[in-house]
């Protein structure tokens, strides 16, 4: 009887073992519960301060307005005195520099204007600032294996996820809090046999709508660790109807 009760109590073991391990869609799934707890990603609308540093000290703050249900953004830069403002309203694309829509060829090739790189910037952040919730976008393509990865001295739960040729050709890794589901940490590679790309890792939070969102995003190279800058929230602001 001894015998038969041990074997039931190790395969009862396995099995629950085996029940408690997460795949990756509940994994996403647990870390936009704890991001986005009540699923307002969809109809945020709100204005994000940013300011970039760089090593060699200089800053660049951008204030982006994001209307998701309004399909409205608008990314205001500024540096060194120049202000570069780009606005996207539906269809319709606007451009300024220094508060004039009139901008020379010269102006428009040194400071990369275009409407198409405005719907560049507002991949971007939204992307970014979206995480993870934008991983549930069409296209995305997501590894059904929960990874266990050691990232700095830290275990994590991992996602892997690429995308359709349409959306992207990068491969990213999503580094989750094994207990609370907050993301910590991403990297992305271009091709990643070659260890080229980087990783960002995230600190401190934000709450605005009621989205938690990381306060810094600190960048690196992944082939040597090298320091690329540090995005900052200094400030966030939730649109009135």
């Amino acid at each position: 009887m001894n015998k038969y009760l041990l074997i039931f109590l190790v395969f009862s073991g396995f099995v629950i073992g085996k029940a408690q391990e997460l795949t990756s869609p509940q994994l996403l799934q647990k870390t936009i519960a704890y991001h986005d707890p009540n699923g307002l990603w969809g109809v945020f609308q709100g204005k994000l301060s940013i300011t970039m540093s760089t090593p060699d000290g200089k800053e660049r703050l951008s204030e982006v307005e994001i209307n998701l249900p309004g399909e409205y953004f608008k990314l205001t830069s500024t540096k060194d005195n120049i202000i570069i403002e780009q606005v996207l309203n539906k269809e319709e694309c606007l451009l300024k520099l220094n508060g004039s829509t009139t901008i020379s060829e010269e102006d428009i090739k040194t400071h990369k204007l275009s409407c198409e790189r405005a719907n560049l910037m507002k991949n971007y952040y939204t992307y970014l600032y979206g995480l993870p919730m934008k991983l549930k976008d069409q296209g995305t393509l997501m590894d059904p294996k929960v990874y266990q990865k050691t990232f700095k001295g830290k275990m994590y739960k991992v996602l892997k996820v690429t995308y359709k040729e349409s959306v992207g050709n990068d491969t990213w890794y999503f580094y989750f809090d094994p207990e609370t589901y907050a993301m910590e940490v991403y990297q992305f590679y271009h091709n990643e046999e070659k260890n080229d790309g980087e990783y960002i890792i995230l600190s401190g939070q934000e709450e605005i709508n009621g989205i938690k969102m990381p306060k810094i995003r600190a960048w690196y190279y992944n082939k040597d660790d090298t320091y690329l800058g540090t995005d900052t929230l200094t400030k966030i602001s939730a649109f009135k109807d």
